[in-house]
């Protein structure tokens, strides 16, 4: 992009960069504290592991609440809503454009902060895996009302099965998610934005109708 004039524009709002970093640093102690759990390491002591990881659960779904109710209410959710135009575009990039300094097919604007990829994604991530990992995640913890609730046909190695391999999936994607954040301009423009909330994009790149979606 080096052949570009740029501009800042303001694309995170305080709210957003408050739960992408709140989200984050959950997710990461989440995890900690599961596999500590698990018997992978010790570091709190397996009682303190079990309390801390239930308090960080129970915090995480009542941020989650507030994050799907923000979207909702902004009409922000309009910029998960998925598209095949220019995907695989966006595909090749990443797999082999990006290694050859070629421009990003698609930039960022501020009616339309995420790629086709980001977008499904993101999706995928807010609308089937991270709820799958809460309703596991509440399921193990209420294992001793399962009864009460008519829920004792449920097996408690299929769900810690299933909490377990959403926590993988999750950790997978905060590996690709933090390396992504070092393909911009250059190394640290992505991460510095949502610390500050203004991204640095090409001066002159018009966002094409596809792409936009007006609250």
């Amino acid at each position: 992009m080096s052949g570009h004039n740029m501009k800042k524009i303001y694309l995170y709002s305080k709210f957003e960069r408050f739960w992408h970093w709140t989200q984050a640093i959950l997710i990461m102690l989440l995890m900690l504290t599961g596999l500590e759990v698990h018997g992978v390491f010790s570091l709190f002591g397996f009682e303190k592991a079990v309390e801390l990881h239930n308090t960080l659960g129970i915090s995480w779904l009542i941020l989650f609440v507030f994050i799907i109710f923000w979207l909702l209410t902004t009409g922000e959710w309009k910029q998960y809503i998925p598209t095949s135009k220019k995907l695989f575009d966006v595909a090749m990039y990443y797999a082999s454009g990006i290694f050859k300094g070629e421009e990003h097919p698609v930039q960022k604007s501020r009616d339309a902060k995420h790629n086709p990829l980001q977008r499904l994604v993101y999706l995928g991530l807010s609308a089937i895996l991270l709820p799958l990992q809460m309703i596991t995640g509440l399921l193990y913890w209420t294992y001793n009302d399962w009864a009460a609730y008519g829920l004792d046909f449920l097996s408690l190695n299929v769900v810690a099965n299933v909490h377990m391999a959403c926590a993988y999936a999750l950790l997978a994607f905060l590996i690709v998610h933090i390396y992504m954040t070092t393909t911009g301009h250059n190394i640290t423009a992505h991460i510095a934005a949502m610390f500050s909330g203004w991204e640095e994009v090409p001066a002159d790149y018009k966002a094409e109708e596809w792409e936009v979606h007006k609250k």
